[in-house]
């Protein structure tokens, strides 16, 4: 197996290089004017320590694996072409209008609680890039309303005149009839043929999201219009990029649906939070490998703090209605907290409490923090990190960035400590305390919300500063293991390396597998089954266009099923039933949404008698591939305590003076190690902070243990 894996975030650039039996990590600054820039240099310093060249690298690797976060910075920034919106007559203001309270959406708790205080966001299509057109499709399919294919002419000249760089078309209940949205494209593409100049992106609702809910499906669709020429500029950028230097297959794309697929097989869409969602995925992989148990994956960047949820047997959680940045969409995302806490969140000021308030602003990577004495004037946690001894200014990230305490001690002294009067040491612990404390309770928040205690599950903590702020976050969450995994500052570019090539597709429906009123079972096999064959059909051409054998494809189907009238949803994955040919079927399905339901929500909050309906099917099409494989976390014998490099005075959390800690390189990351508290030990890409009451115990593979004493 030869392969690179790229994961792309907001301030670096994790390169995970797999060549035969080594695997390599390597981390450079994300250079956010040409991502190539960025890539390149992690790719050089990875084939440095490997022994090899670029170019003998990129022609003779069998993959190259892209996760990014660029679509979700457009978002954030707002950085994209004009969108126009074409829709069914009458139905002009469903998307700005939204879902009533649909402004909330994407806001923080507090701001939901006080929602007429709410601002809605501002629209991606203003409501003067919205037109209609005169169709109507019932929903059973049925046209009501022939297309008038002048109408549609006139509507598309118009939107071009008034400056149209991108145009979505979102008709009523195309999802059972997407014959109007296919000749509207047909037409605009007649008007504005593709080889011209005068020809722009034209995408269809249908297309993107196949569920029924014409406010979802639009908002879907129109952030896959604003997205799709950054995205499809950035990926070619890329692209050409591995051409020039001898690259000759296609270019992988990371899904956040948990796979990946070619960059034609691709929504702009799909990329959204596609790098932490590959952390997600190593998480589940090492957890199904070494038996790990319920294990809660956080990832500490320089930018965000993402958490995902593994429960035991290795079953990501999904979202079938995520919030993308401030609006509800219907595609199939492995879910995912995200919170503006990382290394770069900046440290500011709140005169209304007196306080400091920490992220979720991010320093990003230029400037970045005061520390990397690149311009950064505004304090972040890795300047206060600095300044409380926990990272070594000569040799960070392998010495690749020098940092300046002294501009750290400045942007912190004249931020922070005048207006609070408070010194500068003070004002660190505070930072830190903070940050740890913010990213534990959004941990405990997770885990309760679904039921689960904290107590109960290991913390995977990865990332450029995962390892560094795994005690403090421990702490506060009150868990007692944590286990910073291999690879673990590139474990999100690991999970890339491990991504199935994958595609879901799905339909709306209205299936009655249970009526209350006539106690009557789901009835109509031949339907269920045309429609279960008709995804998996889509499912195998996606798969078979990106040169797999059809034989090589496999399908899991799941459904999304309700109680009655309920509004709560819940997915079902079916994993040994595929097709539905009698009542014992039925029945089957039935009973594994009553067990996930029950398990989920409790023993007695079943309702069969309200009858059961299902919403939606969904079929997920896949090819297995090889993996990375994990070792066992288990490592017996005896340890002892190696001699430490160095001394050199820490502040921590809870003790008033600084405590003489004795320091180690990772030459003593070895399975006979143990480093109890208070410990440092500085890698080429991470710091492992050991704090008072706490030791470190190194397994044989890279995976290092924090545990409470």
């Amino acid at each position: 197996m030869r392969r690179i894996s790229v994961d792309i975030g907001g301030t670096f650039t994790d390169c995970f290089f797999v060549w035969d039996d080594h695997y390599i990590d390597a981390k450079a600054l994300t250079t956010h004017h040409n991502l190539a820039l960025g890539f390149n240099e992690a790719l050089d310093l990875a084939c440095q320590r490997a022994g090899l060249d670029r170019a003998t690298v990129l022609s003779e690797v069998d993959s190259v694996r892209y996760a990014t976060t660029l679509g979700t910075n457009a978002l954030i920034e707002r950085k994209g072409p004009k969108v126009a919106a074409i829709v069914t007559h009458g139905f002009e203001d469903t998307i700005p209008l939204s879902r009533g309270r649909g402004y909330g959406e994407g806001l923080d708790d507090s701001m939901q609680q006080n929602l007429p205080a709410a601002e809605r966001p501002e629209p991606l299509v203003p409501r003067s890039m919205i037109r209609s057109i005169k169709e109507r499709v019932n929903s059973a399919g049925k046209v009501v309303v022939p297309l008038d294919p002048e109408d549609v002419r006139k509507t598309v000249r118009d939107l071009v005149n008034a400056g149209a760089e991108a145009i979505v078309v979102s008709l009523v209940n195309a999802t059972e009839n997407p014959s109007h949205e296919l000749a509207v494209q047909e037409i605009i593409l007649d008007e504005f043929p593709a080889h011209e100049l005068g020809a722009i992106p034209v995408l269809l609702g249908h297309q993107v999201s196949g569920r029924k809910g014409e406010y979802v499906r639009s908002t879907s669709t129109i952030i896959d219009g604003f997205l799709h020429e950054i995205m499809f500029h950035a990926l070619t950028q890329l692209s050409n990029n591995l051409r020039e230097f001898g690259y000759d297959k296609p270019m992988l794309v990371i899904h956040n649906s948990g796979g990946m697929a070619q960059m034609n097989s691709t929504d702009a869409l799909q990329t959204i939070h596609s790098g932490p969602i590959a952390g997600v995925g190593a998480a589940e992989h090492l957890s199904t490998e070494t038996g790990l148990g319920h294990v809660i994956s956080t990832d500490m960047g320089g930018t965000s703090f993402d958490i995902g949820l593994v429960p035991e047997g290795g079953v990501k959680h999904y979202d079938f209605l995520p919030t993308i940045d401030r609006w509800l969409v219907s595609v199939p995302m492995v879910h995912l907290d995200t919170l503006g806490a990382g290394g770069g969140s900046v440290a500011s000021y709140d005169r209304i409490y007196n306080a400091i308030k920490v992220g979720p602003e991010s320093a990003g990577s230029n400037p970045g923090p005061a520390c990397y004495d690149r311009g950064g004037v505004r304090p972040t946690v890795t300047d206060a990190d600095l300044l409380l001894g926990y990272l070594d200014p000569d040799n960070y990230a392998n010495g690749y960035i020098k940092l300046n305490p002294k501009r750290a001690e400045f942007a912190i002294e004249e931020t922070l400590c005048d207006p609070l009067d408070l010194d500068v040491v003070e004002v660190c612990r505070i930072i830190k305390d903070s940050v740890d404390e913010q990213m534990a309770i959004g941990i405990g928040k997770e885990l309760r919300v679904r039921g689960y205690l904290p107590e109960d599950f290991t913390m995977l903590a990865y990332g450029g500063n995962g390892p560094l702020h795994a005690c403090g976050i421990a702490r506060h969450a009150g868990i007692k293991r944590v286990l910073a995994p291999p690879f673990s500052s590139v474990f999100s570019a690991c999970g890339a390396g491990n991504m199935k090539q994958l595609h879901f597709h799905e339909r709306g429906v209205h299936v009655t597998m249970y009526n209350a009123t006539s106690r009557a079972l789901y009835e109509d096999y031949e339907e269920f089954n045309s429609i279960v064959a008709e995804l998996e059909a889509r499912g195998r051409e996606d798969l078979v266009r990106q040169g797999f054998p059809a034989a090589d494809v496999k399908h899991r189907l799941e459904l999304d099923m309700r109680y009655g009238n309920q509004l709560l949803t819940q997915a079902v994955a079916l994993n040994d039933l595929t097709r539905m040919n009698g009542v014992g079927d039925v029945l089957a399905m039935i009973r594994v949404f009553g067990d996930v339901y029950s398990h989920r929500f409790g023993a007695s909050s079943a309702a069969p008698e309200a009858g059961i309906r299902c919403n939606t099917i969904r079929v997920a099409s896949y090819v297995d591939g090889d993996v990375v494989n994990f070792e066992s976390l288990d490592s017996g014998g005896t340890r002892t305590a190696p001699v430490p490099v160095s001394h050199r005075p820490v502040h921590f959390i809870g003790h008033e003076a600084p405590l003489e800690t004795p320091v180690f390189d990772q030459s003593v990351l070895t399975a006979d190690s143990v480093i109890p508290g208070p410990a440092i030990v500085t890698t080429e890409n991470t710091t492992f902070l050991v704090e008072p009451g706490w030791r470190l115990e190194p397994t044989g593979q890279g995976a290092v243990w924090f545990l409470q004493d």
